[in-house]
């Protein structure tokens, strides 16, 4: 065994140098990520990026002189936390919003931003800002219809300008919340109420005023037919008129079911049932 040792020592270290080697230079790329080469603080080189030659896969760099900085390729996410923001109409709105953006530029991205993190940190105020200016334009009302879409679209256009400058694109903006603080929500619940209230009685008020209006326009009608009636054939207009009365006098639902009326049979309210004699 010393004997192999002493005959193949040489090669055993140059054998352990060569492993070690490739460990420290070899790195190996995803799809989903994209790998700026920084050496001495510069970029000089890129790997799975959208205009460069390399794809992804297994790589080397020099030990100790490259740096590798590992870029997501995906779309990332910028959040924007609670913002008071007042609107057009001078409503106090709490406003929570989101940006989907990707890393087009890597190279730029490292050179301005450094990280991921960095263009985050530099787009936040930037979101803040823009958001601040376009909701400021706009009535608190507008911002519940189609007109919000128009806001985004302006708001995604103005980050994506000011993203380009960090090597990035920015995809979409989208708003998840838009709230009245407690206070004045409360207020606009009251005034909210108060209105439906109000509406539900001008309703009912011209419900009731045309019910009176319909009733009427029977009554005058059903005056007309008896009138019409009474001209055609007089004779069973009185028949139908005394039915009428004798129906309101002796039906059972009509006043006290409990009371009796009696009558004579000659009394004249009861010529109808003596066949009109």
């Amino acid at each position: 065994m010393q004997q192999i040792w002493e005959d193949h020592k040489a090669t055993v270290a140059a054998l352990g140098l060569a492993v070690v080697a490739f460990m420290l230079s070899a790195f190996v790329v995803p799809e989903e990520e994209q790998v700026v080469i920084v050496r001495t603080g510069e970029p000089v080189g890129t790997i799975n990026t959208p205009s460069g030659n390399l794809k992804a896969g297994l790589h080397f760099r020099w030990p100790f002189i490259d740096k590798v900085v590992r870029i997501e390729k995906r779309l990332l996410d910028l959040e924007m936390s609670d913002e008071e923001v007042l609107s057009n109409d001078q409503q106090r709105l709490l406003v929570n919003a989101y940006a989907r953006f990707r890393i087009t530029d890597p190279v730029t991205m490292v050179e301005r931003a450094g990280s991921t993190d960095g263009v985050r940190n530099a787009l936040q105020p930037i979101l803040n800002s823009v958001l601040r200016q376009e909701l400021g334009r706009r009535t608190f009302q507008a911002m519940l219809t189609a007109e919000r879409g128009d806001a985004l679209a302006n708001v995604r256009t103005n980050l994506d300008r000011q993203a380009r400058q960090y090597g990035a694109e920015v995809v979409d903006v989208k708003i998840t919340r838009t709230d009245l603080p407690e206070a004045p929500l409360q207020s606009a619940f009251r005034r909210m109420e108060s209105d439906r209230e109000r509406e539900a009685r001008t309703i009912r008020a011209q419900g009731a005023r045309d019910a009176r209006i319909i009733r009427a326009e029977a009554d005058a009608e059903a005056a007309r037919i008896y009138a019409e009636s009474f001209g055609k054939d007089a004779g069973f207009y009185d028949f139908y008129r005394a039915m009428q009365s004798y129906d309101a006098t002796f039906a059972p639902g009509n006043g006290n079911a409990e009371s009796n009326i009696i009558l004579s049979p000659d009394n004249e309210y009861l010529r109808q049932f003596r066949g009109r004699r």
